[in-house]
């Protein structure tokens, strides 16, 4: 990475680790007259050698596709960001102010170069032109990751800063190493008041002339006419639509997008559970093993019947060396679990219940399972059945599975008074009648209203743009079309993403 301030090249290598790398870069800033002292060893990432200093200008080329696992120490302690440089605060959906972390996926550090980069621009407290940048990314810097995911979480807090001035596409095989398209990022935390809350796209995908030889992967440059080109559009914020036809010169195409343009919610749709519940023998040996341990258990009985309650501890070493040899490489924890006898024993509790139950209802099918749950509580308390929740929850649960054709299943019914009524609306920004879109179902009782358990393999996401409404979307392009669903207003997010194939 390399950064300037005036005529001061300062520069902090990614993985310098190259002792003649660093020698020689140190070694061209004395011959340009630059000071050497201002080219550090280390890595950008692992290590803030300019922590504290701010520049006026910086320039980068960071790798593409470069992982910094190796770095992920020195950035994060476990799941917590420890450099201050990647840690940042958003807006949620409701407009509080929550902790974020700036980490990309560990497979692709662009991102990371660029926010080393934000985090080194000046304040215009310090300086009155406050800073530029541009960086140089291929496309996965544009789009790849999904809202509340590390990339999305930088493209939104730059652009809602309103740091991102313009994106310049470039034509393939301009550089020597790579033949892929690239953009500059050209950032700006003094925009000047016309470009202020814009975000200027420029294709100069097309504009270049051929090398007469080819230097690697490149084959082609600008000319000082195209550069002329690409700054005048720049300067001008020109919106410029160019169709090129066959033989024609090629030029640039540029346009001009609000900051919001980029910007969209993540809206979650549920859809309710419903369940059809029956007895059968087949579902009651089913609850014998650990949804987890389905296939070692299985092993375990099948292999050593019913000698596995009564002396699981002689077994042990047999199982384990089965899963061993069958690769089903578990975790310790699960290794214990499989041959501890309170594991066997909690799954044949349940098989004695199960089949207890069987005995009452049958192979009886019912369609409703707030009625199949009422029921079997009352034959639990009926044949005073020693299971608990949990183990009535397992049982009902594998006894059960879902069909579009069964009733709802109710998750709880909820009294509103009149203040709790108008938070509620107050929240959702809906009104009383329109409940019913966000999860909430009047009953025929005064202030009731009923709340469905969500069937998550039916559970679904819209991209809704942030100039659009959700509760409008919904109603014009969900509702229509799956008329049992609603919206998790609380699960939703708030993601960036900036697509050139979209736009050119």
């Amino acid at each position: 990475m390399t950064t300037t301030t005036h005529n001061k090249l300062v520069s902090s290598i990614w993985s310098i680790a190259d002792d003649e790398t660093y020698a020689i870069c140190k070694s061209d800033m004395m011959i340009k007259g630059n000071d050497p002292a201002n080219i550090r060893v280390g890595s950008t990432l692992s290590t803030d050698e300019f922590a504290g200093t701010t520049f006026d200008f910086m320039l980068s080329n960071p790798p593409y596709g470069k992982s910094w696992s190796s770095e992920q120490k020195y950035i994060k302690d476990g799941k917590d960001v420890i450099d201050p440089r990647f840690q940042i605060q958003l807006k949620n959906y409701w407009g509080e102010l929550e902790d974020a972390d700036a980490i990309p996926r560990s497979s692709d550090g662009q991102l990371l170069f660029l926010m080393e980069m934000v985090s080194k621009m000046k304040p215009l407290t310090q300086n009155t032109l406050g800073t530029r940048i541009a960086s140089v990314h291929n496309g996965s810097s544009l789009f790849t990751g999904d809202a509340g995911g590390g990339e999305s979480i930088i493209r939104r807090y730059i652009i809602e800063n309103d740091w991102l001035d313009a994106i310049v596409q470039l034509p393939n095989n301009l550089f020597y190493n790579t033949g892929i398209t690239t953009y500059i990022w050209i950032l700006s935390n003094n925009k000047s008041a016309n470009r202020k809350g814009k975000v200027q796209l420029i294709d100069a995908g097309q504009l270049y002339r051929k090398l007469r030889k080819n230097l690697g992967n490149k084959n082609c440059e600008f000319s000082p006419a195209h550069i002329d080109e690409i700054v005048a559009a720049y300067k001008d914020l020109s919106a410029i639509e160019h169709d090129i036809a066959d033989g024609a010169e090629a030029h640039i195409s540029a346009k001009v997008f609000d900051n919001e343009d980029f910007g969209y919610y993540k809206v979650t749709i549920e859809r309710p559970k419903r369940l059809k519940s029956q007895f059968t023998p087949e579902k009651i040996e089913g609850l014998r093993y650990d949804r987890v341990l389905r296939e070692p258990m299985q092993y375990a009985f099948e292999t050593f019947g019913e000698s596995i309650y009564t002396d699981i501890k002689s077994l042990e070493k047999e199982i384990l060396d089965w899963c061993e040899n069958t690769d089903l490489n578990l975790s310790s924890a699960n290794k214990k679990k499989v041959t501890q006898e309170k594991t066997w024993e909690k799954h044949l509790n349940l098989v004695n219940a199960g089949t207890e139950l069987f005995k009452a209802f049958g192979d009886k099918i019912f369609t409703d399972f707030n009625v199949f749950e009422k029921e079997v509580e009352k034959e639990i308390k009926a044949k005073k059945l020693n299971i608990g929740a949990s183990e009535k929850k397992a049982i009902l649960n594998a006894v059960s599975e879902y069909d579009a054709s069964a009733e709802k299943v109710i998750k709880k019914k909820v009294k509103l008074n009149a203040d709790k009524l108008a938070d509620l609306l107050r929240h959702l920004d809906c009104k009383e009648n329109e409940l019913a879109d966000f999860g909430y179902f009047p009953t025929n009782k005064k202030s009731e209203y009923i709340t469905y358990e969500t069937e998550s393999d039916l559970r679904d996401t819209e991209n809704v743009p942030l100039k659009d409404n959700i509760h409008s979307y919904f109603k014009r392009e969900v509702q229509p079309h799956v008329n049992d669903s609603w919206i998790n207003l609380d699960a939703t997010k708030i993601g960036y993403e900036i697509s050139f194939n979209k736009y050119f």
